[in-house]
């Protein structure tokens, strides 16, 4: 990664958003932070070099914005513990639908993109794709957005996929406002997403739990040779 990229990242002021904005900061990259909240929002060292606020479904209004970003971090999400219906709809808006339209949405920046350098995108999906999380709108909303991106991924045309570059983070339980209790400090989170990110592969995993290193790069390489499938199918059609 070179200093003089620009990240863009939503959810910036929550708890793993903070650490990974003073950690692209420190690192000297410049840091646009998207958020929903509508309080004032500082500018200093450990803060995002500027602020966007914007609302789920309006992502389209987002471009311009895009335009100047190098690398996308996709890192907004609720955790709705309410049992109304309505918790369903709220988490699969936020947590699967909103995701994905930003990642439609940059990858036809990307296409457009007239630089040698791939864009790139990293969506912070979670371990509740397939395993517990106890919450079942979470679960849902999770498991949505992991098949969606996996799914894009491994059906990238070739042109596409020189322009630009996606990687799944999963997570476990990390401290933060929606989850008090996450056993992973956020700052080791975002350490390792920076470390990791560095390498060229698709699938990052962060986790205390030894399952996930090996449930999720099986489930990977289902989605892959499935969509391999698919591919040779259509072109025998």
């Amino acid at each position: 990664m070179h200093d003089e990229k620009t990240i863009g990242i939503t959810g910036a002021s929550g708890a793993l958003g903070k650490e990974l904005t003073k950690l692209f900061r420190e690192k000297g990259f410049k840091v646009i932070g998207f958020t929903h909240s509508k309080n004032n929002h500082e500018i200093n060292n450990n803060s995002p070099n500027e602020w966007i606020e914007w609302q789920c479904g309006k992502e389209f209004l987002l471009r311009e914005h895009l335009k100047k970003i190098d690398i996308l971090i996709l890192n907004h999400g609720i955790y709705d513990v309410s049992k109304k219906h309505s918790s369903y709809e709220n988490s699969i808006e936020i947590n699967a639908l909103s995701k994905f339209k930003f990642l439609n949405l940059f990858e036809s920046l990307a296409i457009k993109n007239n630089s040698l350098i791939a864009k790139e995108i990293w969506i912070n999906t979670s371990e509740a794709e397939i395993l517990p999380a106890l919450n079942p709108s979470y679960e849902i909303s999770k498991s949505l957005i992991g098949q969606l991106v996996s799914f894009k991924k491994n059906l990238l045309d070739k042109n596409t996929k020189k322009k630009l570059k996606i990687k799944k983070i999963i997570l476990g339980p990390f401290k933060s406002e929606l989850n008090p209790i996450g056993i992973m400090n956020p700052k080791f989170v975002s350490n390792k997403i920076y470390n990791f990110a560095s390498l060229n592969i698709f699938l990052i995993i962060i986790s205390p739990n030894p399952l996930s290193y090996i449930l999720f790069p099986i489930k990977e390489l289902y989605y892959f040779l499935y969509c391999k499938f698919l591919i040779i199918s259509k072109f025998n059609n």
